[in-house]
């Protein structure tokens, strides 16, 4: 049997190690506004994954305001975009409702996004998404999610009326070290959500979150040791209205301060959501969090009831990798 020195498996070794971890990590691709990149174009980086992609590629975005209307499509799954920082690295756009589009068609809540992500498996890292659109400018999306398995990290989601869309109700979301502001029914839709040590701040006197939580999903929104604020002139905020009548948002651990109202919830001028509404609090403080107040159809939850939402009771079978 012929021999190989020990030198020549060694190396055979080694590039067979490099290979593997190669195929392990994935593509990487690189966006950069001075061309020092694979694109200069965020979504030229996204054009360029794979159809039907089925293996990590990582789309890293040096610092830039990138003025771009962007979609990750929904074959597009297994990819991670990461911000060389997050308050330098922006993808922002400023469509909104009643804006007519290049192609003639009037803008909706739908297609006014900044950034729409439809493919599933998406961690989102260390950037600013936000929506320009004015005060005033009515719907102006920033980031709207329908895949499944969505991970946001350390994000900036700014802008003012439905800046984030959780749009598809068999979509699973989780929000970590995030800060997103807006002024009405700011965080709004139909998925599965945790937010977990995210900053939410409101804009105006109005309403934190509009869910469309479907009635078979025991929740909806559960927002986890999160720290709530307001600007300076604001003072009349609820934690949330019924955008349809099984809305369920869920508020733990978390810092509410004085911008939200006594009453705590809003029933959008509709009694009958007051039967069906799946509103609750447990262990939460500061000025804003006193329940003596809230409205009857609220829940206050006991320890025993709040040990039982775990992000693998809200989510099922996803587990979460960060």
């Amino acid at each position: 049997m012929k021999r190989f020195p020990l030198f020549i498996l060694t190396l055979v070794s080694l590039l067979f190690l490099a290979s593997n971890l190669s195929a392990q990590s994935g593509k990487r691709i690189t966006v950069a506004q001075d061309g020092s990149g694979d694109f200069k174009l965020v979504q030229q980086a996204f054009d360029a994954v794979p159809l039907k992609n089925r293996k990590p590629v990582t789309i890293f975005i040096k610092n830039g305001i990138y003025q771009e209307k962007l979609t990750l499509d929904t074959s597009k799954s297994f990819v991670t975009v990461i911000g060389e920082d997050k308050f330098k690295t922006i993808l922002t756009y400023n469509d909104h409702t009643g804006k007519i589009s290049p192609s003639g068609a009037t803008i909706n809540t739908r297609t006014s996004f900044t950034f729409v992500v439809k493919a599933n498996d998406i961690r989102l890292e260390n950037i600013t998404i936000r929506n320009e659109a004015g005060f005033d400018a009515g719907q102006a999306v920033g980031l709207e999610v329908l895949g499944d398995r969505a991970v946001i990290i350390n994000c900036r989601i700014a802008g003012h009326q439905d800046i984030l869309f959780t749009s598809a109700n068999k979509s699973r979301q989780y929000y970590k070290d995030c800060y997103i502001e807006g002024t009405t029914d700011f965080i709004f839709g139909s998925s599965k959500v945790w937010f977990e040590k995210c900053h939410i701040h409101s804009k105006k006197n109005s309403h934190i979150t509009a869910a469309s939580t479907p009635k078979e999903h025991a929740y909806g929104y559960v927002f986890n040791e999160c720290i709530f604020t307001a600007d300076s002139n604001v003072n009349k905020v609820t934690l949330g209205r019924p955008w349809q009548p099984y809305s369920s948002v869920t508020y733990l651990n978390c810092f509410l301060d004085r911008h939200i109202i006594p009453a705590g919830w809003d029933n959008w001028k509709n009694t009958e959501n007051e039967k069906t509404a799946r509103y609750s609090e447990y262990n939460n403080y500061g000025p804003g969090a006193d329940t003596s107040a809230r409205v009857k159809w609220s829940r206050q939850l006991t320890g025993e009831e709040a040990k039982k939402i775990t992000f693998e009771a809200v989510m099922g079978d996803w587990k979460l990798k960060l």
